[in-house]
């Protein structure tokens, strides 16, 4: 079950503040808010400040948990909304967050509100503390502390978004896993089957790149196949936070994490995990759908076991909002499509629409209720993971005549430089670092496969037999057969006018083995016209 324990939320001025000294004092030199360039010139961002002593409030208390996991996601408001989070193992009291400037020093705080849930196969108790900082200013440099009575604090630092159209940048992996060895049944000392050192080397690239967000499209840890699943989490975070501290992690939800006994539909863990901008009134599904806004982009982040037939969960849950996230996603794109302020539609989401690959496959079930969807709101971008390899899509509207599989319909043979005024591009993000890549896998005869229906009963192994039939793939854009692991990088130009061409500049990192070193596997150029260059 999922409680929630919560203490006065929002920012307030502080009597107790805290001096440009102090800061950096917490942070070091390096993390004096100086903007570098990004190391692979990915796009403008702002570089991580190097680890420094923390600044101790109180002195440490015996037993106290340590804060653990610290990482950020934004607000229901980019500009001016940013939420702390951490996890401890045991109950605290007072759980807090003093932020600020560097001109100005740690002079707010944020009391966190406490949410916890119960493991379904340990029963140990998990508390995690969020915070939600309010009231900032766009496009600023803040600095700040998680702490709690007794702790020693841990600290970052963060860029709001900024105010109208401006160039930023931001990352894009899905499938990562979490780097660890764990006890085994018998308990002895194992490799932990999903890990690879790829799930740390990618953070750090990530890192590199340095951009204003990520996003992390599902299969984050893969807990729900491991004996411990609170450790794999916890070692997740452990992994994460070398970025997820200094710029919001984005995730969407994927089919692995589902997880029996953990919450009504078995996504208890994630949804006390992470505290995302929801607009969902029902406890049961907050969190697993939502969106916000960066600069001229509308990022509207998908929980698709609602809506796909695969069963790759724990626990089947297909239809399980009832419709409403569909409602949500129809409702989310006409307005955005239908705002002078944004010029890019963004869909984060984990299984897929479009794959080569003789893997997972692409799925009917999406095809049939998002792609109308899709094309009559003008997508640009749907970023997914769920295949372990890179693919991406020509641009696609509309469905091949007559098709079984409503097999996307390409418009442009380009590769370098799209229109996705015409048509969506698919990407596939599914090298985030776990194992059993998938690259070497893709058919070489031009053909696809998709799950057109699932058996009514599980079978012996648990999960729901799925039915495929085959297609061509005449919307396979580019692949990458040689490398499996990897991210993409997304630098938005928004054009200098009303009515200019806006531009997203798209490069894919390949992560190499055996240390982690980036390297560009290609780099192209999606364009439209910007949104307030005509009446409505």
């Amino acid at each position: 079950m999922t409680t929630q324990t919560e203490t006065p939320d929002g920012s307030a001025q502080s009597s107790e503040g805290f001096s440009r000294r102090h800061a950096l004092g917490l942070l070091g030199t390096a993390g004096a808010g100086a903007a570098v360039t990004p190391l692979l010139g990915a796009g403008t961002a702002q570089a991580a400040p190097l680890a420094a002593p923390a600044l101790h409030l109180t002195a440490d208390s015996s037993g106290t948990s340590p804060v653990q996991g610290l990482h950020l996601t934004f607000g229901a408001d980019p500009r001016t909304q940013m939420n702390v989070s951490w996890i401890t193992d045991k109950p605290v009291t007072r759980p807090v967050v003093r932020y600020g400037t560097l001109e100005h020093g740690f002079g707010s705080k944020a009391d966190a509100r406490t949410v916890t849930y119960v493991d379904g196969t340990s029963s140990r108790t998990v508390y995690v503390h969020h915070a939600s900082l309010k009231r900032l200013s766009p496009g600023t440099d803040y600095v700040y502390m998680a702490t709690h009575e007794g702790a020693t604090p841990d600290s970052g630092t963060f860029r709001t978004a900024p105010r109208g159209r401006a160039p930023f940048t931001f990352t894009s992996f899905g499938d990562q896993s979490a780097p660890q060895v764990t006890w085994a049944a018998d308990g002895t000392v194992a490799l932990d089957a999903n890990s690879t050192p790829a799930t740390k080397d990618i953070v750090t690239g990530i890192e590199q790149v340095a951009p204003l967000f990520h996003l992390l499209n599902g299969d984050l840890c893969y807990a729900n196949l491991d004996v411990d699943r609170v450790r794999t989490w916890n070692n997740f975070f452990t992994n994460n936070t070398r970025s997820a501290r200094f710029r919001p992690w984005m995730p969407a939800a994927g089919n692995h994490e589902i997880e029996k006994a953990n919450g009504p539909i078995g996504l208890g863990a994630y949804q006390t995990y992470f505290n995302l901008p929801s607009t969902e009134t029902d406890a049961e599904l907050a969190g697993l759908y939502y969106a916000f806004t960066v600069g001229s982009v509308r990022v509207i982040v998908l929980q698709n076991d609602d809506n796909c037939l695969q069963d790759g969960g724990d626990v089947y849950i297909s239809g399980y909002s009832g419709g409403r996230q569909l409602a949500f996603l129809e409702k989310e794109l006409k307005a955005a499509r239908a705002s002078r302020d944004t010029d890019w539609i963004v869909v984060a989401m984990h299984q897929v629409m479009i794959s080569s690959s003789d893997a997972n496959g692409a799925d009917l079930g999406l095809r049939q209720k998002y792609g109308p969807l899709f094309d009559r709101y003008g997508v640009d971008l749907v970023l997914c993971g769920h295949e372990h390899n890179y693919e991406r899509s020509l641009a696609v509207r509309g469905v091949v005549t007559g098709s079984e599989t409503l097999t996307p319909n390409p418009v442009s043979t380009a590769t370098d430089s799209i229109d996705t005024g015409l048509g969506t591009v698919h990407m596939i993000l599914g090298g985030g670092g776990v194992s059993g890549t998938t690259n070497q896998s893709f058919f070489k005869d031009g053909t696809a496969k998709v799950i057109t229906a699932v058996s009514s009963s599980p079978g012996s192994n648990g999960k729901r037999t799925s039915t495929y039939t085959k297609e061509e793939a005449i919307w396979t854009g580019v692949r990458d057969t040689e490398h499996p692991y990897g991210f993409a990088a997304f630098t938005v130009d928004p054009g200098r006018h009303a009515g200019d061409t806006t531009r997203m500049h798209v490069t894919y990192y390949n992560v190499n083995k055996p240390h982690g070193e980036l390297s560009v596997f290609e780099t192209f150029t999606i364009h439209r016209k910007r949104s307030d260059g005509h009446t409505r």
